[in-house]
């Protein structure tokens, strides 16, 4: 029976490995939880029950039980999603529905012997599904490509048998086995769930994991009772997606691969993607549509048995007439548009677009979800200012804290300094000569930093005795100097938590005197600093002491009877772009909602200095268990939610997204991945970690706002391309099915022949593969062009009942200058004694129907009046071949091959004259339309 050790009803990631007995009656696999709590868990056990449970030792395990583990519990990887290949993507590209439709249309075609729509209709739903198809495979090649970028190895402790002593070397992180032992330094990767053996001065970020953006300290403990084993992040517990940010560690691997807390965050959230924004969009119009064209052939069956006593026979005319209201090219101008933006994304930006609808998404987000760090901030501190025990600015404060940096990274011997003592280090550097000190340069070459007791002298630390790193217990760092002309003098300098330094401290320094540091004058310090803290900076006090000098080393307990100095104030340096990117996307009709996990007033602050109003800043707790309409509603007064965990972004970005909000979310960590796959388009740079690489829909080259602007501004063009197609072919198509359904009333014979209708449908549909590659330029008045171009600062939203307002004005417009044709035709026939017959009419109506739909190209995407300087483009390219056909075509040999012979030439006279005023008065209607929107 398999063992369990884990107690009961606790929650975390559990190492599917299971008791049982080799061969040998040697212990294996066990089943433990690498959470933090239970008295069985690699938390709860001391260091010797877990070794000892774990098979392994202080020394590592030996070469042939690495491999005996490793083929039995497999590689160190995260299981990964499979990428669909290439026929499943085809295959997935027909639950399109306007695919779908067009798919059943031409296999009723072919069932009527309408073999040549349905070849038609055939090449269409190819045509589509490969775009889509090859779109989306390239995308995930891109994808494969970033993961190899991805190797890493660690430093493991091992022996090649037992008795011989163990080697450290570098291998494969997938080559990891529970039961190693493994060395960690600043900069590594934690390569798998490990429980700490030995740690010195050691930090890690796990914002990948928890959020927060400062390093959490860690800790060996060997008896964790009461020492945190029940804490949901266990001090003496490091977890895979985490980095070492100082200090170093030698460590126990407890889980590996699918049984990490890495991989059961990856493996939690549901991978069903929700209804998108362009989902909801394009399914709702093809919806509206399809009914209408399930209604359109019995219409115009029952009209022409009704009154003209035809039946079947114009069964292949009403499926034509179906298919005609069909716009048959969405499919593929709405792959075409997406894919020629996301390629030109990819190439410019480097903006990988993982799924094709997911660039339509981002040009039609109105909320952008993001968190703080790496995104608004980067991931290091400045310092904002220095300050005296009165809040005083008083850069000799900083000069005392440039001592203890400088001289605790010289004798402690860290690979490199910490973010805090880098930007100490960097502040004095910046400031230069301050007051009689030398500089930081001075001081990295000739090894001394010059510091005075008071303002006024100006003697110089000449040696470094010793110096006490970081210590995440007591949070302070010592450095011991002995300064110049001080001969029998030693003077530590102390830098820390105002909580931890002042405790210390029993004198003050003040206005160039010392007193006493009384209880009272104690806690206004403290509330000094917690003021600061609450307006978004971070302190570290700074005091120093003069002990008698020593041969002896120093310890922690001599770290006592201070003089306090003061505060140094440090804030998060600024992402240099995301002022100007916040603007940008403001102007473009974006609100940034920054959901983080940081302190309220650091959050508030950042924005404050980018000039993005915080206005009511939110913590998640104050939210409760609100959700839905509450919970947006609240949200969308707030700019800033702080102290969110994962749970809490994912809630407040559904709550925006089911309020009527087209949500995007930026993040890269494992902690994000709820909200990246709640989102409408969920976004993440490329060094994110792989889970959430894989949860996006949008890969960026770098996290930066600006990248994020550019890619919503092509998301909104291509989408502005969709909907300029929509609107003129829904229109066109509405006015001449109106149209022919009058003329199968009024006439004795069909308005077209079958072959006719097919023939214009793909002129016009060939002609609007134009809007793929069309990109508005710049325009006057109240020209399409600007509406277009204005079109990038709103959000590119298909919204159903908007295309119905505007396709049934347009189509009754058109149907009009149909209908005038009409009379045209029967003037033109009668005055000149033609004969008029059925061949003279589809003629005239045939080459009316494509220069009234060129017009509609002309007019409705580029307007009246063409933009100074605009170069021809495809559009205009477009019109005049349809434009061409359509004059041309019935006066060629093939018009009486499809059943067309040439009209009388006062037909063409009279035919102007209704398309001037057919201009006109699109021309009218287009302005009086753009200036309500307006």
């Amino acid at each position: 029976m398999p063992e369990t050790t884990s107690a009961p009803g606790t929650a975390g990631t559990r190492l599917s490995v299971r008791t049982r007995l080799d061969a040998r009656g040697v212990r294996t696999n066990r089943d433990l939880r690498c959470d933090g709590a239970g008295a069985g868990t690699p938390a709860g056990l001391t260091t010797l029950q877990l070794m000892r449970l774990l098979d392994s030792g202080p020394r590592g395990l030996t070469e042939e039980q690495a491999e005996e583990r490793l083929v039995r519990d497999g590689e160190n990887v995260v299981p990964g999603w499979r990428s669909p290949s290439w026929p499943r993507r085809f295959l997935g590209s027909l639950r399109d529905p306007f695919t779908a439709v067009l798919l059943c249309l031409g296999l009723v075609s072919a069932a009527i012997a309408s073999w040549g729509t349905a070849c038609v209709i055939m090449v269409l739903v190819v045509v589509s599904c490969v775009l889509r198809s090859g779109g989306e495979h390239q995308a995930g090649r891109s994808m494969a490509a970033l993961r190899e970028l991805v190797a890493a190895t660690a430093s493991v402790q091992r022996r090649a048998a037992d008795g011989v002593p163990p080697r450290v070397r570098e291998i494969p992180v997938d080559q990891l086995v529970v039961g190693d032992v493994i060395r960690l330094g600043p900069g590594d990767l934690v390569p798998a769930d490990v429980r700490l053996l030995r740690a010195s001065g050691l930090t890690v970020h796990q914002a990948a994991l928890t959020g927060e953006s400062l390093p959490v300290p860690k800790q060996a403990l060997d008896a964790p009772a009461g020492g945190g084993a029940d804490l949901p992040e266990p001090p003496h517990l490091c977890f895979q997606g985490s980095s070492v940010a100082s200090g170093s560690a030698t460590a126990l691997v407890v889980a590996t691969g699918a049984d990490t807390r890495f991989a059961a965050a990856y493996g939690g959230p549901a991978r069903r993607r929700i209804q998108t924004a362009f989902d909801r969009s394009v399914h709702g119009i093809a919806w509206t549509l399809i009914r209408f064209m399930l209604l359109t052939p019995p219409l115009v069956l029952m009209a022409n048995a009704a009154v003209r006593g035809r039946g079947l026979e114009t069964l292949p005319f009403a499926i034509a007439v179906a298919v005609g209201l069909t716009p048959e090219m969405l499919p593929v101008i709405v792959t075409a548009a997406l894919a020629r933006g996301a390629s030109a994304l990819a190439r410019t930006s480097g903006v990988i677009v993982k799924r094709l609808p997911a660039l339509h998404d981002l040009g039609a987000i109105d909320v952008l979800c993001l968190d703080k760090t790496g995104t608004l901030t980067q991931d290091r501190p400045v310092v904002e200012r220095s300050m005296d025990a009165r809040g005083g600015d008083d850069p000799e404060v900083l000069r005392w804290a440039a001592v203890n940096s400088f001289w605790t990274l010289e004798l402690a011997e860290l690979p490199a300094p910490d973010a805090l003592d880098e930007a100490i280090l960097g502040a004095v550097g910046e400031l230069g000569t301050v007051g009689e000190l030398g500089t930081v340069g001075e001081l990295g070459t000739a090894g001394e930093l010059e510091a005075s007791p008071s303002p006024g002298a100006d003697p110089s630390c000449d040696d470094g005795i010793a110096a006490l790193p970081f210590d995440p217990v007591h949070r302070l760092a010592t450095a011991v100097v002995r300064r110049a002309g001080r001969h029998g003098r030693h003077t530590l300098v102390v830098k820390g938590a105002a909580e931890d330094v002042l405790a210390r401290c029993g004198r003050l320094a003040a206005d160039g005197t010392e007193a006493e540091l009384d209880d009272e004058e104690r806690e206004r310090l403290l509330g000094l600093a917690a003021g600061e803290a609450a307006g978004g900076l971070r302190l570290l006090a700074v005091a120093r002491a003069e002990r008698p000098a020593r041969l002896g080393s120093y310890s922690d307990k001599d770290v006592r009877g201070l003089t306090f100095l003061g505060f140094v104030a440090l804030r998060d340096a600024l992402a240099p772009s995301a002022g100007d990117a916040l603007d940008d996307l403001a102007r473009r009709g974006v609100a940034v909602k920054v959901l983080t996990g940081d302190h309220p007033g650091t959050a508030a602050r950042a924005c404050r200095d980018l000039g993005l109003e915080p206005g009511e800043v939110l913590t998640a707790d104050r939210l409760g268990r609100l959700s839905g309409p509450p919970l947006a509603e609240a949200v969308g007064r707030a700019t800033v939610v702080a102290r969110c965990t994962a749970q809490d972004k994912a809630r407040i970005v559904t709550a925006l997204r089911e309020s009527g909000h087209t949500t995007g979310f930026l993040g890269d960590g494992v902690n994000d991945l709820p909200a990246l796959r709640a989102a409408d388009v969920g976004i993440c740079p490329r060094d994110a970690v792989t889970v959430a690489r894989e949860g996006a829909d949008v890969v960026l080259a770098e996290k930066d706002l600006t990248t994020i602007d550019r890619a919503l501004t092509v998301g909104r063009i291509s989408s502005g391309n969709i909907a300029a197609y929509l609107h003129i072919t829904l229109s066109s198509n509405l006015g001449n099915v109106i149209a022919m359904l009058f003329a199968g009333l009024l006439l004795p014979f069909l308005p077209m022949l079958p072959a006719q209708v097919l023939v214009q449908n793909l002129c016009f549909d060939a002609a609007q593969l134009a809007f793929a590659f069309d990109r508005p330029g710049p325009a006057t008045g109240h020209s399409a062009a600007a509406t277009a171009t204005a079109t990038a600062n709103k959000p590119a939203i298909l919204r159903p009942r908007t295309f119905l307002r505007y396709i049934t004005a347009f189509g009754l417009l058109n149907a009009a200058a149909d209908l005038a044709t009409f009379g045209v035709l029967a003037l033109a026939a009668h005055t000149t004694a033609a004969t008029g017959g059925p061949e003279t009419f589809h003629a005239g109506w045939f080459t009316e129907n494509l220069l009234t739909q060129a017009m509609v190209m002309l007019l409705l995407r580029t307007g009246r009046r063409t933009a100074e300087g605009r170069a021809v483009g495809p559009v205009h390219l477009a019109v005049g071949a349809l434009a061409v056909i359509g004059v041309l075509l019935p006066l060629s040999p093939l018009g009486p091959a499809l059943g067309m012979s040439a009209p009388p030439p006062l037909y063409y006279a009279l035919l102007a004259a209704v398309l001037t005023l057919y201009g006109a008065a699109l021309a009218a209607v287009r302005t009086r339309y753009t200036g309500r929107r307006a």
